[in-house]
């Protein structure tokens, strides 16, 4: 239950749900709250797709020192995508943090990186690789719906 609903529960909230005129005020706050509650989710998870971008990256660098072949090019291209894909999270990131409206085209650019950071780290056979790829998926969708939800 949320602070605000405990409150006008026991009488304390209730004096200013008076004082703002109506229960439509209490319903646009409570709208207010879950847009915020669903924003900072979202950051959330575009942020946890930077961290594991970069995590991934790193062991990327780690795993090149011991592979060869086939498995080095693999990591290569993973280290690319992963470095490539954090950036646009952390851009993603910025821009909504700030509320710009220049944040729907991030989201659309950040989807596409995300797609192709999964991608590659599909054809890595280690368990790092894989929750990369889960979590650019995760990432992926959110920002799809992101961008389309403010398109103008």
């Amino acid at each position: 239950m949320k602070r605000r609903e405990l409150l006008a529960m026991t009488g304390v909230g209730a004096a200013g749900l008076l004082v703002s005129g109506s229960t439509r005020a209490a319903v646009a706050a409570d709208d207010h709250d879950h847009d915020h509650e669903a924003h900072h989710e979202h950051l959330k998870k575009v942020g946890e797709c930077a961290i594991v971008c970069n995590m991934t990256a790193h062991h990327c660098l780690d795993q090149l020192k011991k592979a060869s072949g086939e498995h080095r090019e693999i990591h290569a291209d993973a280290h690319q995508m992963t470095m490539d894909c954090q950036t646009f999270c952390v851009q993603v990131v910025t821009l909504m943090a700030r509320h710009s409206p220049m944040a729907k085209y991030a989201h659309q650019s950040c989807a596409d990186a995300c797609r192709d950071c999964a991608a590659a780290c599909d054809k890595g056979d280690d368990e790092v690789m894989k929750k990369c790829a889960e979590v650019c998926r995760a990432c992926e969708e959110v920002c799809r719906s992101h961008g389309t939800e403010h398109k103008a």
